[in-house]
């Protein structure tokens, strides 16, 4: 036994549509996920990442996550804080899972590529006696931190499929996806606006937007 170990990791950072989520997952076994073959989640089909989810659920000691909506994400962005709000969220995280377990490691994959500014944020509004360690690149070359970024993943996949069904198939929602940037043209068209569930701070929908709004002036 190894003691109580967290790990956290954000699945959706980059779309322009649908929101992020951030995951801590805390484990006293790093070996038994190895064993179950807990991978980075981007290297995962969607069904791999689902039947893992399933175990990781009897398996982990803890599981918490945090669904970040696309308002709140535009506010930092045009704060040009996207990390920022990273930081508040791993903080809220990790002291909501230090008053329910005791924890004396956790690993975050760091969105910063200093990982050693980003921990020490954290560090500065975390309570408890805890060593945070960030890292870049935690995802692929931590097991708890590869449980949380399966985590997110699928608790995000799960939000993109309601939000089809309310709007439509808008596809991955990232700006690189074709059926992403139709369904967006399609609904400027249609309604003169962006759809609630886009980030209006990303360059794509405000160019988007701006080119539908150009053709009336």
């Amino acid at each position: 036994m190894q003691g109580f170990i967290g790990g956290i990791d954000e699945a959706g950072r980059g779309p322009v549509i649908g929101p992020m989520v951030i995951a801590i997952v805390v484990t006293n076994d790093m070996n038994k996920l190895r064993e179950i073959g807990v991978k980075d989640s981007k290297e995962l089909s969607p069904e791999s990442r689902s039947r893992l989810f399933i175990i990781l659920k009897s398996i982990l000691n803890y599981i918490d996550y945090e669904i970040i909506e696309p308002v709140i994400i535009d506010r930092y962005v045009n704060m040009n804080a996207l990390n920022i709000l990273e930081v508040e969220v791993t903080i809220k995280l990790i002291n909501k899972a230090l008053s329910n377990i005791q924890v004396h490691t956790i690993y975050i994959d760091s969105p910063d590529p200093k990982p050693e500014r980003f921990r020490d944020m954290i560090m500065e509004r975390v309570g408890g006696n805890v060593n945070v360690i960030a890292m870049n690149k935690a995802d692929k070359l931590i097991p708890v931190v590869s449980a949380a970024s399966i985590v997110a993943k699928v608790v995000r996949d799960s939000i993109i499929e309601r939000l089809h069904r309310e709007f439509g198939d808008f596809g991955s929602g990232y700006p690189s996806d074709p059926r992403t940037i139709a369904f967006l043209k399609r609904w400027i068209e249609k309604h003169g606006d962006l759809p609630p569930i886009v980030r209006r701070s990303w360059s794509t929908a405000k160019k988007m937007l701006s080119n539908h709004l150009d053709k009336y002036l």
